[in-house]
């Protein structure tokens, strides 16, 4: 319905099969943000750019029909002049934070519903004096007027509102079906058709809502105060949104984390199952980072903060599903198209049926107008509208709780699609946290000093690399008690390794490629590093110009749960590939673990894209990496999923999906979620397609009354609502609560 869709085409308009994109605020602009709680509907949104585009000083507009929220853009202009034209559309601009999150919806007056149950009696008191011998002629009339002049005001005013604007929403439609019925003398039948449809739009408002803000119950979670250090050193409970980043907040067991920051005294256990959807708590130490949203289950612990209240990767994630919630998502693009088409179409054959009917069936006048205006209440496709926004917003929500964080309503519906999932190997598949597990030189004569400046030169290198390889060499050095030394000219050889200058002497610390790129791989060489190849571990070799001088070998285990997801994924018929740079033999034996279908090695990052270019031209390929070191790759794939995104804001804002912690059972969850979504959209577009042509049957034949329209149309706006909520109930592994997550999600698109 008008009030509640979010992109409703029988809004018409020349907007109506747009969606709102933001649009980039000029250099030196100021920002005014307002909700509009009657701004849900593109026929809103046209009014309102035609209202303010013609204000001085505004420059741009921004819409999110979904949390209901304009952002105006303007240099100098009067914000009592930009509400005053808003007013005077007939809606109520709230000003909000413009630093605040984007749905932060204020605590709504509950809506009275006697004076809906007095006119619903009432109406049903026009029916039975209609029917009844005994009524005088004129009591229907009065009785179906009051009942109207109860509920029925508004729709009238917005109707009226539509018309004068020349589109065809739904408040236009019931507003000249209603009036049609009054002027035919069907007043009883009026009544009840406004009450039914009055009744249907609170219902149906409470349903939509329960949708809008299903993640935004997430929030609540945070508590209000937190326990903050003052200056002197004593403890006292301040507001969360007024604590700064760096204070120390004392957190006790049993209570909740308010802030995002970093331990600095205490070992709790956490449950971050808002963050991460895993509710086993996680043990935590000193340096570790803690999430608001977070239960404290077990120890009191302080911490340092590292973000502002409304900066929490809580509130990012929150922020980042209601932007998705107002992206479109194919099939709804589709239904806006349609529904296009639909509604002037059928105003039209109403418009001829009141005309013709009389001509060509020798019927009366007043029964072709009748049936005229039953089809102008089957020409609103509300139930079609309203069925795509609610079905993906619950999905959207769904997933967000359980910790999968997607982008947009397109990559969940592209979910069901997927034919491959292509995998990185360091950190995705294996745990990701790799240790040196052997060393020698490879120079003739070594003696302990010369061994141990191989090392400081090898961990010197390492140190000024991000790589999980590197890592570990520098790690293993450092707790060897080995000091690392200046590296000048340093550069990454993206692919292979570094190199750099080490009292000035140029070294290089590299892969096996890169070795056989420098033309120093000998027989005996190569057969030391297929061997430890063959055992799984990475191996990287120190040189310099002339000569290899060490060798070193890093091995990642497989983590515990890879091999469950891959195999997961192979029951729903996605076929996998390992796209890594180590070595062929070491990606191998994991693949063999893991399970995976096929596996490639020794590739650079334009490798993985060239790859994940040739599977998409024969199918749809996902990608899943560390959202960094894999950009190229998951920017090709269909769907790019970022592991482990809770640490890493550039994964939260790139990322097509996010897994918030690293646990790869997510992704067929992710493949369950998406096809249960899809098998939900088409229920409701067939229901509500179906609904509609049986009815346009009816009202032809003459079998189909205006208020068992008005019911069926509003009953299948109910039912989609319904059947698109059932998405909520959908969870992921981790949550206690849930013995069979995959259970739940096959129920929803049963």
């Amino acid at each position: 319905m008008s009030r509640h869709c979010v992109s409703d085409p029988c809004c018409g308009g020349k907007h109506a099969n747009t969606v709102s994109q933001a649009t980039p605020a000029p250099p030196g602009s100021d920002t005014l943000r307002l909700r509009i709680q009657e701004m849900d509907c593109p026929t809103e949104e046209a009014l309102l750019r035609k209202a303010l585009g013609k204000e001085e000083g505004v420059t741009a507009l921004d819409f999110d029909l979904m949390a209901r929220v304009l952002t105006v853009h303007h240099q100098g202009a009067d914000r009592e002049t930009l509400e005053a034209s808003i007013r005077r559309l007939g809606m109520t601009p709230e000003p909000l934070d413009t630093q605040g999150t984007q749905g932060e919806a204020p605590q709504q007056p509950r809506e009275r519903w006697w004076p809906l149950i007095l006119a619903a009696l009432i109406a049903l008191g026009a029916e039975l004096a209609a029917w009844g011998d005994f009524a005088t002629p004129w009591a229907p009339a009065l009785l179906a007027l009051s009942a109207i002049a109860m509920v029925g005001l508004p729709t009238w005013r917005k109707g009226m509102v539509a018309l004068r604007h020349r589109t065809l929403n739904i408040n236009a439609l019931m507003s000249v079906a209603v009036t049609g019925a009054l002027l035919i003398g069907h007043w009883a039948e009026a009544a009840m058709v406004i009450v039914l449809f009055t009744l249907a739009e609170r219902i149906e408002a409470r349903s939509l809502d329960r949708a809008r803000h299903a993640i935004r119950e997430l929030l609540a979670l945070t508590p209000q105060q937190a326990r903050v250090q003052q200056p002197d050193g004593k403890w006292r409970d301040m507001e969360a949104d007024q604590i700064t980043i760096g204070s120390l907040v004392r957190v006790r067991a049993g209570e909740r984390v308010a802030l995002d920051g970093e331990i600095t005294r205490g070992h709790p256990a956490l449950d971050e199952s808002p963050i991460t959807g895993e509710s086993l708590p996680h043990d935590k130490t000193p340096g570790d980072t803690v999430f608001a949203g977070s239960i404290n289950r077990h120890g009191e612990f302080d911490y340092r903060t590292s973000r502002l209240a409304n900066d929490t990767t809580l509130a990012r994630i929150i922020h980042a599903v209601e932007q998705a919630q107002a992206s479109r998502a194919p099939t709804q693009r589709f239904v806006d198209r349609f529904s296009a088409i639909y509604t002037p179409a059928v105003f039209a054959l109403a418009i001829a049926t009141a005309l013709l009917w009389p001509l060509l069936f020798a019927g009366a006048w007043l029964d072709g107008v009748y049936r005229a205006l039953v089809l102008l209440v089957i020409a609103c496709p509300c139930a079609l509208v309203i069925s795509t926004p609610v079905t993906i917003v619950s999905g959207l929500s769904a997933a967000a709780r359980g910790g999968i964080l997607i982008k947009g309503g397109s990559f969940l519906e592209q979910g069901h699609r997927l034919d491959w999932l292509a995998f990185d190997k360091t950190g995705t598949l294996t745990q990701g946290q790799p240790r040196q597990r052997h060393w020698q030189a490879l120079v003739s004569d070594a003696d302990e000093a010369t061994e141990s400046r191989l090392r400081q030169w090898a961990a010197s290198l390492a140190g000024r690399s991000n790589h999980p390889v590197s890592r570990a060499i520098h790690e293993a050095a450092e707790q060897d008690g080995i000091d690392l030394t200046e590296v000048d000219a340093f550069h990454e050889l993206p692919g292979r390794g570094v190199q750099g200058d080490i009292q000035a002497r140029t070294l290089w610390l590299g892969n096996h490629r890169l070795v056989e790129e420098r033309g120093l791989c000998t027989p005996d060489l190569e057969a030391q590093l297929e061997t430890w190849e063959h055992r799984g571990h990475s191996v990287v070799v120190l040189g310099d110009e002339h000569r290899v001088l060490a060798l070193f070998t890093v091995a990642d285990p497989l983590k515990v749960t890879s091999a469950e997801a891959i195999e997961a994924l192979h029951q729903l018929g996605v076929k996998t590939l390992l796209l890594s740079g180590d070595n062929a033999a070491s990606v191998a034996t994991i693949s063999r673990e893991a399970g995976i279908d096929e596996a490639r090695g020794l590739l650079l990052p334009e490798d993985k894209l060239a790859a994940i270019e040739d599977r998409a031209r024969r199918g749809t390929i996902g990608m899943v990496g560390d959202g960094i070191n894999d950009a190229p790759a998951l920017a090709r794939a269909d769907i790019g999923f970022a592991m482990g995104a809770a640490g890493s804001d550039t994964a939260i804002e790139t990322a097509d999906v996010a897994l918030m912690d690293d646990d790869l059972r997510k992704l067929p969850t992710f493949v369950r979620l998406s096809r249960a979504t899809r098998s939900v959209l088409i229920q409701n577009i067939a229901f509500a397609i179906g609904i509609k042509v049986v009815f346009l049957a009816l009202a032809f034949t003459g079998h189909a009354t205006l208020w068992m329209a008005v019911f069926a149309d509003m009953g299948a706006s109910l039912l989609v609502v319904a059947n698109g909520l059932r998405l909520l109930r959908t969870t992921t592994p981790g949550h206690s609560h849930q013995a069979n997550p995959s259970a739940a999600v096959a129920s929803a698109g049963s």
